[in-house]
């Protein structure tokens, strides 16, 4: 205790001397934002040329600098638009809001001067990765279509377990671990179409982070990445509409100012039609056949004075599965979010958020294909939903150019519904209902940035997690058995409504430290610790929309991960060309494992058939982008290895992950012809995931059984994936008011049969041979044309 004392007191001595230091100088804060379009700009770098002094623009396009009394000239730059210079003569705290004009030259004659404080070179965290809806647009498309998660999976790091795969992976991780945010709300299902496209609009999105370590002390909840997605605020300068018509989907956003540069709106909405267009060509059991997807994207703001902005957005989508009554599956998320920014001072900035988030599904079977009410039928049908609410204040202190704090606190409140099961026959019913399950989590934390002069920089933090899992319910407690072996029931207890069953809290370190060798290069490193409270329980290799969410309880441990990475960084001074080259260590405990044979959907008793274990990952990340010039594009690769212990399980030894790949590589190229052509093309390759196959078989009247000898886990691995892909844009001519463009795409050009699975099966004409069968979601080439337009 005495040595964090010690340590507390000379951290607050340091900051005080800044303070009193900082008495002789004077606080310049504004917004950037588009000049076009009124858009708050984020990561705008603003300084004084060769002082070392500058900052950039948080998420909402707010600065705060703080420099000596007296002149000093300003440049405002960022890629893709005219620098800004202005001069200010500091006298007393004063704000300055700016508007940046694109750059109306092409992207590879824009020339950037000055200090890039938003450049990897320049930023404390390592695992960060950035994309613009410019670059994502750029790249080859499913279908035509321009797609988050499709551009993040070119990242490195950054795997999938085929075509047809909801989710991603991140480091090693599995899908629930990674945290998706729609402006600030948590979203739990990020495909559509069972992974084929993401549920994120492009023409709303702005801006998308990915954190895949050195996590700053502000977010939590997950341990294996964060996916920061930022709608736009809508243009509020002048009405526009911006939307696309292709062969799967069409799409169409509206934008316009409700009260020119103070207020704005965007609205946006995706519907795909694959089943109106099959509908001719159906007969019979599968004429009315239901097979689409839709989505609705919407977000206002207003400006309510200098120090006040009020956010409201929120999304809504859904997908539909169906054959007449037989079959329907249907599942979507909706979330909201209301954000408030709130500047106390010149100094002082408030973001606070409330938002409330919605995952559910539910699944019907009817085996009556007759029309007559009269007729007795057989059915199941199934729900299960997560809900959650949550509160998020996170402040900045802007203490100075060399000292920024972060602080602030978050609160989420969840109601789990694991599922409710009706089966009826004729008039009879009998239905399986699990209880729901009711969960808080609770979070303060303070990080410090702190830049030591020109070359040294160092961001700490700390995280305080608590969790409690809350009544009204039945715990259930189990009693131990040979690991491997379904756990048997001891003793339930009941706990009254928001009585604690169990409590969690941890401490989550957090530190990034940067060093740069000259203004091109850097070197940095970091730790992190983050927990985990929510597990999604699924025994297959890629999860579906079906799979259950459940929080950690008085049987299930929270998940806590500890990460180490460490790299080199270089950015050319003319903004052309950056690369990175990183490492990484990822120990991971209390992930969750099955025993065979487990019972997952609609058990009350499925915590017995659940097994605790650790994971490790490492690996190598490689990355190279160019983004200005005619020939654009980047190269990523990974060396990677992930894998688990599970005491049970192979023996207890050390087994690969479902979705481990030991080399992932990304090429991504865009050449740009003129001003019109274009021609983009991206490969993919990657090493096969495991998967567990039996190498005996057990005969029996001339029927195989197959059995596994070793009882181990992923001694096998599917072939190699790889494909590439190509996209030609043609853009109109540009008129005054309308814009419009063709894209033609090729996915999967050379026609690669990946494996998604392989499974085996009996001869019917021979019962004594067995054959392999490869399962590939794409086996062709696909075709696809979108036109997309704006006016």
């Amino acid at each position: 205790m005495k040595t964090i004392r010690n340590a507390f007191v000379l951290l607050l001595t340091v900051l005080l001397a800044q303070t009193a230091m900082a008495q002789q100088r004077y606080t310049l804060r504004g917004y950037v934002k588009d000049k076009q379009n009124g858009e708050s700009l984020i990561g705008i770098s603003i300084g004084v040329p060769g002082s070392g002094l500058g900052t950039v623009t948080n998420e909402y396009g707010f600065y705060s600098l703080t420099l000596p009394t007296g002149t000093h000239e300003l440049q405002f730059t960022y890629v893709g638009y005219t620098t800004y210079k202005t001069t200010v003569v500091l006298k007393g705290n004063q704000s300055l809001d700016v508007k940046l004009e694109q750059s109306s030259s092409q992207l590879n004659e824009v020339t950037i001067t000055g200090k890039q404080n938003d450049k990897p070179v320049n930023t404390m965290s390592t695992g960060l990765q950035k994309l613009s809806m410019a670059q994502m647009k750029k790249m080859p498309t499913f279908m035509g279509e321009v797609d988050v998660l499709r551009a993040i999976q070119s990242l490195p790091g950054v795997t999938t377990v085929g075509e047809g795969s909801s989710g991603f992976n991140v480091r090693g991780g599995a899908t629930d671990e990674n945290l998706i945010l729609l402006d600030e709300a948590p979203v739990y299902n990020s495909s559509h179409m069972l992974g084929f496209f993401s549920v994120f609009n492009p023409d709303a999105v702005k801006s998308l982070n990915l954190m895949k370590g050195g996590f700053p002390a502000e977010f939590g909840g997950r341990t294996s990445s964060v996916l920061d997605i930022r709608m736009k605020d809508g243009n509020n300068q002048k009405m526009q509409v911006n939307g696309g018509i292709g062969d799967i989907f069409s799409r169409v956003s509206v934008e316009g100012p409700i009260k020119k540069d103070e207020s704005s709106f965007i609205l946006a909405a995706r519907r795909s039609y694959v089943d109106v267009l099959m509908k001719p060509f159906l007969k019979g059991d599968m004429k009315d056949t239901k097979l689409n997807f839709y989505d609705i994207t919407g977000k206002l703001n207003f400006k309510l004075n200098k120090n006040n902005t009020l956010f409201v957005s929120g999304y809504l989508g859904r997908d539909v599965f169906g054959f007449q009554k037989q079959a329907n599956l249907n599942w979507g998320n909706s979330t909201a979010s209301v954000r408030w920014n709130h500047v106390f001072t010149d100094r002082i900035f408030l973001n606070a958020t409330a938002y409330y988030s919605n995952y559910d599904y539910n699944i019907s079977f009817n085996n009556s294909t007759s029309k007559d009410p009269n007729e007795q039928s057989e059915g199941y049908s199934w729900k299960s939903n997560i809900k959650n609410y949550g509160f998020k204040p996170a402040f900045t202190y802007y203490l100075n150019s060399s000292n920024t704090i972060h602080f602030g606190a978050n609160a989420i409140y969840y109601t789990f519904k694991p599922g409710t099961g009706i089966g009826s026959s004729g008039q009879d019913q009998m239905a399986t209902i699990l209880p729901d399950k009711h969960a808080v989590e609770a979070a303060v934390y303070i990080d410090h940035e702190y830049k030591i002069g020109k070359k040294f920089g160092v961001q700490y933090g700390l995280r305080f997690s608590d969790f409690a899992y809350l009544g009204a319910g039945t715990a259930y407690y189990f009693r131990d058995t040979t690991p491997g072996i379904r756990k048997p029931l001891d003793h339930t207890t009941d706990y009254k409504a928001n009585e604690v069953i169990t409590n969690y809290h941890y401490l989550e370190p957090r530190i990034n430290v940067r060093y740069n060798l000259n203004d091109d290069q850097a070197l940095k490193a970091s730790y992190t610790r983050t927990t985990q409270f929510m597990h999604q329980i699924s025994n297959t290799a890629s999860p579906t929309p079906v799979d259950i969410w459940t929080p950690s309880s008085n049987n299930i441990k929270p998940q806590v991960a500890d990460q180490v990475s460490m790299g080199y960084f270089y950015n050319a001074k003319n903004d052309v060309f950056e690369a990175s080259a990183e490492v990484f260590y990822k120990k991971m405990e209390n992930q969750l494992d099955y025993i065979d044979n487990s019972k997952l959907y609609l058990n009350a008793l499925v915590e017995g058939d659940l097994l605790p274990s650790h994971s490790r990952a490492y690996g190598l990340e490689l990355y190279a982008k160019k983004e200005v010039g005619k020939n654009t594009g980047w190269i990523s690769y990974t060396l990677s290895r992930s894998e688990r212990q599970t005491a049970g399980i192979s023996g207890g030894n050390w087994i690969l992950n479902r979705y481990d790949r030991t080399h992932n590589l990304s090429i991504v190229a865009t050449h740009e012809f003129d001003k019109r052509h274009s021609l983009s093309a991206n490969f993919t390759y990657a090493s096969g995931t495991p998967a567990t196959y039996a190498d005996a078989r057990l005969e029996y009247q001339q029927w195989d059984i197959p059995y596994n000898t070793t009882d181990e886990r992923s001694n096998y691995r599917l072939p190699a994936y790889h494909r590439l892909d190509l996209s030609y844009t043609l853009k109109g001519h540009q008129r005054k008011r309308w814009q419009g463009e063709w894209v033609f795409s090729l996915y999967n050009v050379y026609m690669r049969r990946n494996a998604y699975s392989i499974f085996f099966q009996q001869d019917p004409d021979n019962p004594a041979h067995r054959e392999a069968v490869r399962l590939s979601i794409i086996g062709s080439v696909i075709p696809g044309v979108t036109y997309n337009f704006k006016f």
